[in-house]
């Protein structure tokens, strides 16, 4: 008997699917431990879900993680070098501004990817 990866989903792996979507987003509200939480359980269940159209949404998911983290390493990287580096008054005042901004907007891309996942899911859909 071979270990063959079916390509049809199973329910479980549908609902383990739901369930890291939920995490992605409940993640927004616990200053991302749930996130940490969500791509390690990405990462160790990829491969049972390789060959079937949820494969997409892990690769979705993942992606969706480290370009989040990015944005938030980038947004308060800028905090940090406006604040500590250029030490002026007038940048005092606008990097907290821009640090709000970039995680902002990465809050917002990353709510939309969830959402936009979790329909495609819902209709059986693969990410692209």
């Amino acid at each position: 008997m071979t270990n063959q990866i079916s390509p049809i989903a199973t329910q479980d792996q549908k609902n383990l699917t739901y369930l890291l979507y939920g995490l992605y987003l409940a993640a927004i509200f616990s200053a991302g431990i749930l996130a940490v939480i969500a791509i390690i359980i990405n990462h160790v269940k990829f491969s049972s879900v390789k060959g079937t159209f949820l494969e997409s949404h892990f690769l979705w998911q993942i992606r969706g993680f480290w370009w989040y983290l990015l944005w938030n390493v980038i947004g308060f990287a800028s905090l940090f070098l406006v604040a500590f580096v250029y030490q002026s008054a007038w940048w005092a005042v606008f990097a907290p501004t821009i640090c709000l901004v970039i995680i902002g907007l990465a809050w917002v891309w990353s709510v939309y990817r969830a959402i936009r996942g979790l329909i495609a899911l819902s209709n059986d859909e693969a990410m692209y």
